[in-house]
């Protein structure tokens, strides 16, 4: 080959690379450079005309993409304006698929279950405008965590009918610091008409109750909207939901030590009268106010975990089978059925280690006796006033004892 011809042969091939160079680049800049046509096909113009042909519909997913803190009540949430929602999709990033509802108007969507914490969700969403356009969106995010987030776990349950002395009770599962915020979460009503407050018992515990016992036959509406308060640096809570219970007939029981007998009254009138054995000299029982936690047919009592206990560590007593037992405090005081007693000592002498005992049968299954029927005729929340046992008024927070406290004193530990 010859020089020139070489040379030839150079100048073509440059010019045929400089053609594909210039079709494959984004144009830009002076729309002359498109061609004689005036710029009808530039890509702005492109752009222009798929922008005509793209769907009004504006879909909005909440919380935004990327959110690491998000509420498991109130996210994920889909809205759409100028247009209507034709398919929402929600999965875990496992891929588990997430229960949802568009709205009749098919404007919104939202899942139709409470969401877990700690959790990444993935959304995807479609819909369409009035010309039958289609647009979409998507989302991912992730549930606040149990370590940035609290809730607190109350009693009494929902639904339930409860004694005049039962106070609404929350234990949070982290301490909180910021109990204003909180409090104002909280709110306690009653159909009875009365004034409720809430006190402070430490950073875990808040306890709701009125001056006087609940009136009998009303309803108390405990109303959770912690969903996003911040308890603590951080820790935010979690619930929003509504809690309703029933108070039953007004029965209060009086026990005294020194007589050896307990009075149970309904609506203030003594219904019966039952002989007890009481704390010993040695173990008082607490006086005070004392309100039913728990109930038990028959369960274990091992004085080991009381702190009565033997030379060899072992505890004074073990009893596996104590037949009605209901509990009255936290560290372990109980009125309960006493079979190994004789019948002789109720009504007569004191001689348990601070519980309150009641003639019993073994075994839990004779209903004529003075244990059996007062389990059967007691309820959570019923009030057991105890007196005359030369010991000290229990604590208000040993169980759910609050009314030994002054309605003054009460209101005082309240951070509203």
């Amino acid at each position: 080959m010859t020089v020139s011809k070489r040379r030839k042969g150079l100048t073509v091939a440059s010019a045929l690379l400089g053609g594909v160079l210039m079709l494959s680049a984004c144009s830009g800049g002076d729309d002359s450079a498109s061609g004689s046509d005036g710029g009808d096909s530039s890509q702005s113009k492109v752009d222009e005309a798929a922008a005509k042909k793209a769907s009004e519909a504006q879909i909005k997913i909440t919380p935004e993409d990327g959110s690491d803190n998000a509420s498991i009540n109130n996210s994920a949430a889909v809205t759409v304006s100028k247009g209507t929602l034709t398919n929402v999709k929600m999965t875990t990033s496992e891929g588990t698929e997430v229960s949802g509802q568009i709205s009749a108007d098919k404007t919104s969507w939202k899942p139709t279950t409470q969401l877990e914490r700690s959790t990444t969700y993935k959304l995807s969403a479609e819909a369409k405008d009035s010309d039958g356009r289609v647009a979409h969106e998507n989302a991912s995010f992730t549930t606040v965590s149990p370590a940035n987030s609290f809730i607190g776990n109350f009693t009494p349950d929902d639904g339930t009918t409860v004694g005049v002395g039962m106070p609404v009770s929350i234990n949070f599962d982290k301490a909180i610091t910021n109990k204003a915020a909180v409090q104002k979460g909280i709110k306690v009503s009653t159909t009875g008409g009365q004034e409720v407050a809430c006190h402070w018992f430490n950073a875990n515990r808040m306890d709701c109750r009125p001056e006087d016992y609940w009136k009998e036959g009303s309803t108390v509406t405990l109303k959770l909207a912690l969903d996003g308060v911040e308890g603590a640096k951080g820790v935010f809570g979690v619930q929003q939901k509504t809690v309703t219970f029933k108070i039953g007939r007004n029965q209060v029981s009086y026990v005294d030590a020194k007589t050896k007998q307990m009075k149970i009254t309904q609506d203030g009138k003594v219904v019966r009268t039952i002989p007890i054995s009481a704390g010993s000299p040695e173990n008082k029982t607490y006086e005070g106010i004392m309100v039913m936690s728990e109930k038990f047919k028959e369960t274990r009592m091992n004085g080991a975990t009381v702190g009565f206990t033997d030379d060899d560590g072992k505890g004074e007593y073990d009893i596996k089978d104590v037949p009605h037992a209901i509990r009255l405090s936290s560290s372990g005081t109980f009125i309960h059925g006493n079979y190994w007693g004789a019948k002789s000592i109720f009504g007569s002498v004191n001689t348990s280690h601070g519980c309150v005992g009641l003639q019993d049968a073994k075994g839990a299954n004779d209903p004529n006796t003075p244990g059996a029927w007062f389990y059967n005729n007691s309820m959570i929340g019923d009030v057991v006033v105890v007196e005359n046992t030369g010991d000290k008024t229990i604590a208000p927070d040993n169980g759910l004892n609050g009314w030994n406290m002054s309605w003054a004193d009460w209101k005082a530990g309240s951070e509203l």
